[in-house]
């Protein structure tokens, strides 16, 4: 499970290679009524960097999205820890 992060916590490159537990804490859309799934927390590896205009703190893979969240929302509000 992989991930990008914004300047919010990339550090000057020091966040890749970083670990964070990510968990859904909702949706922001509107579009689906509760987006949140399964336990709704994963844990990613930062592996890149989400330039200036990212719209979130961290920009999780499809595969990291989809394991805490229905693909549906698109975008969702999280908690996170390293």
């Amino acid at each position: 499970m992989i991930a990008a992060a914004s300047d919010e916590i990339w550090d000057s490159k020091r966040a890749c290679g970083r670990v964070y537990k990510v968990k859904c804490t909702g949706g922001t859309n509107n579009g689906v009524e509760h987006p949140c799934r399964g336990s709704g927390s994963v844990t990613v590896k930062i592996v890149d960097y989400c330039p200036a205009g990212c719209r979130g703190t961290i920009d999780l893979s499809q595969e990291a999205f989809e394991a805490i969240a229905d693909p549906d929302e698109g975008k969702i509000t999280i908690d996170y820890h390293q």
